[in-house]
């Protein structure tokens, strides 16, 4: 009976790790490209007519 207990705390752990390791990479990635992004909008701004 503890050893299925334990097997399901050591998969819900792992997995609560993976997806926290997933979610700082993307959160990573998408901070970068809204960086990126948004130099290139300040760049060509004088090319904008209003």
């Amino acid at each position: 009976m503890n050893e299925k207990l334990y097997k399901a705390i050591k998969n819900g752990g792992a997995c609560s790790l993976v997806t926290g390791i997933l979610l700082i990479v993307l959160a990573v990635a998408g901070g970068v490209m809204l960086i990126v992004n948004g130099a290139k909008l300040l760049a060509s701004k004088s090319d904008t007519l209003f």
